[in-house]
């Protein structure tokens, strides 16, 4: 099944789970998974949140992103990914001078 971005709705979410600015975001849902395509200007964050239900995997595309989790501050450039286990918690902080992208998959658990 082929996913053109391009041709998802653009979503805006500000402060997003309590984060900083705005989320952009196109998204494709179904009962399997969210597949997001995400960026964040710089001073830009998604807020501090747990995956209690369900896990998260990011891979970055462009700019360098900070992920914050129970363990420490992570640094994650292009190329790179960051996984989420179901249970654990983290936040995403664009610092950089450009804008931050990337692709994020929450799969559905069941």
């Amino acid at each position: 099944m082929k996913l053109d971005f391009n041709d998802l709705e653009i979503n805006v979410a500000k402060n997003f789970k309590g984060g900083e600015k705005e989320y952009i975001s196109r998204r494709f849902v179904d009962e399997n998974n969210k597949i997001m395509l995400g960026t964040l200007e710089p001073g830009a964050s998604i807020g501090y949140h747990s995956h209690d239900t369900d896990s998260e995997i990011m891979y970055f595309l462009e700019g360098e992103a900070t992920v914050l989790t129970e363990s420490g501050e992570e640094k994650l450039l292009p190329g790179q990914a960051h996984y989420c286990p179901m249970g654990h918690s983290h936040s995403l902080i664009n610092r950089g001078d450009c804008d931050l992208k990337f692709l994020a998959v929450v799969p559905a658990h069941k």
